[in-house]
């Protein structure tokens, strides 16, 4: 309450003007703001600094270290991996250098494994020493000579809807998200969707501005340079009629990004309200929210062509400033929801494959439903379409981010500042923003099995089973050979056609380079082709063969008896997994397939064998349900199939199978690993 009062103080000034623009406003805050501000007057040729009253010494340091301790654990608690922080690294190191952090690369060195730290744990104190190096630059005197060195900025571009539902404590969490964030690197631009809330629009605008400077003030509670609520830069004009692309206007451009830019250049995190001005006469209209972020999409990718001329240099300029390299939905309702997964929502999402589902599935939900169900099924699907329509006007590495205020806030309280926080087991779950930037992966893997889902506590203090976070990527599309929607792959019949790898369909040399990349061996075609003639079940095929798998009907050694009792005990086999080494951990191509694999291809089961020092054995014992290891072999098997070790014939069959497996490698191809 004493947040909503502060913050309507604050927008008074602003209500009964059409711009926010005013001198006395530094860094977000307002003469009746409660943060410091300084401001500089000249007097007789001497300058004259006005500062905030004193604070106590030990209290700033304390609340300081209070920051960066919750910042450190922020990051350490997220599980990033070598090839994580690497691709973090290339990505934003290289602003960090150009800014003069030229000794960035000793200073990673140094928290190299020199001694018996966790991999995992030298990778985030790399990151946390990056964001350091960034703090100390940005606090720094910057030159003027120095301002070409800040392109690009990377920008994630924030929805957050309702701001008005969200009580002050989680308000609070939310800014010093973002707040982290732009420690790490990532500045936010924010969106703000109030609805339509009030009888008209200035009592919509007065709603808007009132929860624009509330957030606002949360950022402003961590950090500098804090936040600013910028007069909005969106220009109104008549959408074409049948406008439906979001690489067209829909009616909405960028008209005026001066005060955008300029606070992205000083690393202010800009407020804007859904609302625009009409290019005809000036007047201020409430827009689309979704229509506004696509609007900034364009400007900021450089795919505005409206409202400014295409020759002109410093507009040209301008659209290069920054770089979208994420959308961030803040929503009440959390990630879009799936029927058919166990934690009720996608935690990844495919959008090339997976969008048409999502679509039917929410739009018969909102015909069935009556009422706030109905309603929910509708927002869900908006904020689905805006991921896939800004996502299509960006670089295949970016993606979206859909989830709650709640989750972004991710409270501890003042009893966890402790040690015994490391040892309670409802410990608070990795915050899905920090965690996504840092690792472009959700924070629980989509294609575990629901019994490896980690339950959480949300913030009302019940349980939950996984995140309500939804990861949204462009993706790729996948082929399914045969489609299991229409031919379900079921062990072959007598006289029955079965696939081959050499069928029209498939594009075997594209197949074999795939198999021989990943697996970093050169593989025997033609022993390959005879040993699973026949009993080939399908294949699934990522993207432009980026990723793939075989699997096959094998048949148990030793197996006699009539042709019905051979079927039924034919085993389904995952004879190659593979993932092009330049896709290998980057945007979900493994979940991808092993997902399509256990849920659309063998619902029921299957099982494969790995070397037991395959480093991808971690990754295995994750998804799979059981697992064995051959003492006089150097295999391992896996399995997905429920309760197999009930089943005694089945198990042998499993077990004999993986142990008999020819291999078919060029180097040692009649040789059993």
């Amino acid at each position: 309450m004493t947040m909503q009062l502060t913050a309507w103080k604050r927008a008074l000034p602003n209500l009964n003007t059409p711009s926010t623009k005013d001198l006395s406003r530094i860094n977000g805050s307002t003469a009746l703001s409660l943060r410091s501000a300084r401001s500089t007057a000249n007097s007789g040729g001497y300058t004259v600094t006005c500062a905030s009253p004193y604070t106590s010494i030990s209290k700033s340091q304390k609340q300081k270290k209070s920051l960066d301790r919750d910042f450190f654990v922020s990051v350490l608690e997220t599980s990033v991996t070598r090839r994580d922080a690497k691709a973090y690294m290339n990505k934003f190191v290289p602003l960090l250098e150009k800014k003069g952090a030229t000794d960035f690369k000793q200073r990673a060195a140094q928290t190299g494994p020199t001694n018996k730290t966790k991999p995992s744990s030298t990778e985030a104190l790399a990151i946390v020493d990056a964001a350091a190096v960034k703090k100390d630059v940005a606090h720094g005197i910057k030159p003027e000579a120095d301002l070409a060195i800040q392109v690009p900025m990377y920008v994630a571009l924030v929805k957050f809807r309702a701001p008005q539902e969200v009580d002050d404590a989680t308000l609070d969490g939310v800014g010093r998200t973002l707040s982290q964030l732009r420690k790490l690197g990532l500045t936010s631009i924010v969106v703000v969707d109030c609805g339509s809330v009030g009888r008209d629009e200035a009592a919509q605008r007065q709603t808007a501005t009132i929860q624009a400077n509330r957030i606002a003030m949360a950022i402003d509670n961590y950090d500098t340079p804090g936040a600013r609520v910028i007069d909005s830069p969106i220009t109104i004009e008549t959408p074409i009629e049948g406008d439906a692309s979001p690489f067209t206007s829909r009616g909405l451009f960028v008209g005026n990004p001066h005060d955008l830019m300029a606070a992205l250049q000083e690393e202010v995190i800009p407020i804007i309200s859904s609302f625009g001005y009409t290019a005809d006469a000036c007047t201020v209209k409430p827009v689309n929210v979704n229509d506004a972020i696509l609007a900034l999409t364009r400007q900021l990718s450089g795919l505005q062509f409206l409202g400014q001329p295409t020759e002109d240099p410093k507009a040209i300029q301008t659209s290069r400033s920054a770089e979208v390299y994420r959308l961030i939905v803040l929503d009440p309702l959390g990630g879009i929801p799936a029927r058919n997964r166990a934690t009720g929502r996608h935690l990844f999402l495919n959008l090339e494959q997976e969008f048409p589902e999502v679509r039917n599935d929410l739009t018969a939900a909102a015909s069935s439903d009556m009422g706030v169900q109905s309603s929910d099924s509708l927002q869900h699907l908006e904020n689905a379409e805006l991921a896939k329509n800004v996502l299509s006007l960006l670089p295949p590495t970016s993606s979206a981010v859909i989830t709650t205020p709640q989750e972004v806030a991710n409270e501890r309280g003042p009893e966890d500042n402790g040690v015994d926080w490391a040892l309670v087991g409802t410990r608070r779950g990795q915050n899905p923003l920090i965690h996504s930037l840092l690792t472009d992966k959700p924070v629980q893997s989509s294609s575990l099995p629901s019994e490896r889902f980690r339950p959480l506590t949300s913030s009302t203090g019940t349980a939950q089973i996984g995140s309500l976070t939804t990861l949204a990527k462009r993706g790729m599309p996948l082929t399914i050979l045969p489609d299991p929607r229409v031919t379900p792959w079921k062990p072959p019949q007598g006289g029955q056609r079965s696939l081959n790898l050499t069928d029209p369909c498939i594009d075997l040399p594209r197949l074999v380079n795939l198999i021989e990349d990943s697996f970093g061996r050169k593989l025997d075609v033609d022993h390959y082709l005879k040993r699973i003639h026949g009993n080939l079940a399908g294949v699934i095929i990522a993207g432009k063969y980026e990723g793939g798998a075989l699997l096959t009907w094998e048949k148990p050694p030793g197996l006699d008896g009539s042709e019905a009792d051979i079927s039924s005990r034919l085993v389904p086999y995952l004879d190659k997994f593979a993932v092009l080494r330049k896709s290998q951990g980057a945007g979900g191509v493994a979940d991808i397939i092993f997902n399509a694999m256990v849920r659309d291809c063998f619902p029921d089961g299957v099982c494969w064998r790995s070397r037991k020092d395959n480093p991808v054995n971690k990754w295995y014992f994750e998804r799979s349900r059981g697992s064995l290891k051959f003492r006089d072999m150097n295999w391992t098997m896996f399995w997905t199939t429920p309760d197999l070790a009930l089943d005694g014939q089945k198990f042998r069959d499993y077990e004999s199978v993986c142990r008999g497996v020819e291999p078919s490698w060029a180097d040692q191809k009649h040789v059993a690993d």
